[in-house]
């Protein structure tokens, strides 16, 4: 499948509200996701390093983000416990609340980290590469009617 939206920029501070920009007809969830996924690339990866971001719509409506950066050794965990003065950590958590799902892909040389959020319409589908977990279902009011679940 062949994504709907592909934009190849440098991880900048500044590239993260272009994303967001380019991304606004997805809905709210979509940039969000997309956004912190670049940062991540920004605080774990480096400045100014290639991604690329892609987004795919599924067939049955769903819409997955990903962003592909060089490094496939450097991978997201999700931080167990964020206290309210820290000033990073949250960003996987909240890719985590909002997506069905999400993983990562390692290829010779780059990875892809990715997540599928649900529309209005969305039934749950298994996946083998990012396992759902069960009991994520709660809508929200992203634009074009999308809704999300969390992984």
């Amino acid at each position: 499948m062949r994504p709907v939206m592909t934009l190849e920029l440098l991880a900048t501070p500044a590239a993260v509200s272009g994303v967001r920009r380019d991304l606004r007809a997805y809905g709210i969830d979509v940039q969000l996701c997309a956004s912190e996924l670049v940062t991540n690339v920004i605080r774990h990866v480096g400045e100014g390093v290639p991604v690329t971001v892609r987004v795919w719509r599924e067939e049955a409506g769903r819409v997955r983000p990903g962003v592909t950066d060089p490094d496939p050794r450097a991978l997201p965990v999700v931080v167990g416990a964020v206290g309210a003065e820290d000033e990073s950590g949250r960003g996987l958590a909240l890719l985590d609340a909002l997506a069905v799902r999400w993983g990562v892909e390692q290829e010779a040389g780059r990875k892809t980290v990715g997540c599928e959020l649900f529309t209005a319409a969305e039934t749950v589908a298994s996946s083998p590469n990012m396992p759902e977990r069960p009991g994520r279902h709660k809508a929200s009011a992203g634009a074009l009617g999308h809704s999300s679940a969390r992984s």
